[in-house]
């Protein structure tokens, strides 16, 4: 059941989140970039109530479509610790309604934490993904833009809201890459092959619906009716395109790009630059990448360390 609320003016996403984000910069003192992060947290809950709950108030969501929203996240694929910080992010947004007096009751309190340390989505294997690509009918109105997006997201290691970001200005051919606009607004280049390249341009030239404005006409990937694609849009045409492959466990983009840096790290890259391709600031977060088991370790070790080669020898 919606929840009751008393005598307030009725508010949108877009006014509550401004004001939450003020709150936190001014009162709480947090960074610019806690705040950002914050707001692209709410941005997503909105976006996801917007496409299941047309026209319904942040305020009149209840405990049981918060929930949905929650498991909504772990099919999109992000990981355990980022859907923790949205959690929090969502019931600190509420208890700010509740102080403000929007609300009597948080309908945010109690919602559960994802539980932390649980392994990451398994990957695929290259097999699985050339599957995953020849699983989609080119023949259909969106093949060359659900192939082109495929290719980006394992072929870049793209994250979904990187992908759904792009802009056909930052796909740069003749240097065979894109420019990405990553978390907290930064940018980088992400070299891109041939084939992926070959499937973008595909794409634009036979599977680009007309855009519906010209800001939409600025995104690359658009959906049937001109607009930019959600991150929904894009989790469901993996999924789809998983299921025809017949590949018996759930795929997400976050599974293409756990996929891509795998692969990456699997034929011999340098950590650090699997790093710079996944946008990641810290090393110790692309360590999560690697699949290497004791025996491959133990065969580097005895290869490359001069203590190894002498103990085999």
């Amino acid at each position: 059941m919606p929840q009751q609320q008393p005598q307030a003016p009725a508010a949108g996403w877009a006014e509550l989140a401004e004001a939450f984000g003020r709150y936190l910069l001014l009162e709480r003192s947090f960074s610019e970039h806690t705040v950002a992060a914050y707001g692209r947290d709410l941005s997503l809950l909105a976006e996801h109530a917007t496409e299941r709950w047309p026209g319904l108030s942040p305020l009149a969501l209840d405990r049981h479509q918060l929930l949905g929203f929650v498991a909504f996240l772990g099919k999109l694929g992000y990981a355990d610790r980022s859907q923790a910080r949205m959690v929090s992010g969502v019931r600190a947004f509420y208890r700010f309604l509740v102080r403000r007096g929007h609300l009597r009751e948080s309908p945010a309190t109690g919602l559960a934490l994802p539980k932390l340390g649980q392994p990451l989505p398994k990957v695929l294997s290259i097999a699985e993904v050339e599957d995953l690509l020849a699983a989609i009918d080119l023949s259909k109105p969106e093949g060359h833009r659900d192939r082109a997006i495929v290719e980006t997201l394992y072929g870049g290691g793209l994250r979904v809201s990187e992908l759904t970001g792009l802009l056909r200005e930052g796909v740069y051919v003749r240097e065979a890459c894109l420019r990405v606009l990553g978390k907290g607004g930064k940018e980088r280049l992400v070299p891109l092959g041939g084939q992926a390249l070959k499937a973008i341009g595909l794409y634009l030239a036979h599977g680009r619906a007309p855009a519906r404005d010209a800001k939409a006409d600025r995104h690359l990937f658009l959906s049937r009716r001109g607009d930019p694609l959600s991150r929904n849009m894009v989790f469901t045409l993996v999924q789809r395109a998983a299921q025809r492959a017949g590949i018996g466990r759930p795929v997400s983009p976050h599974t293409l790009r756990h996929s891509f840096a795998t692969h990456l790290l699997e034929g011999g890259a340098n950590l650090r630059v699997v790093q710079q391709l996944l946008g990641h600031e810290s090393i110790a977060t692309t360590q999560v990448y690697l699949h290497l088991d004791m025996g491959q370790l133990r065969e580097a070790l005895e290869r490359y360390h001069p203590l190894g080669r002498a103990r085999k020898a």
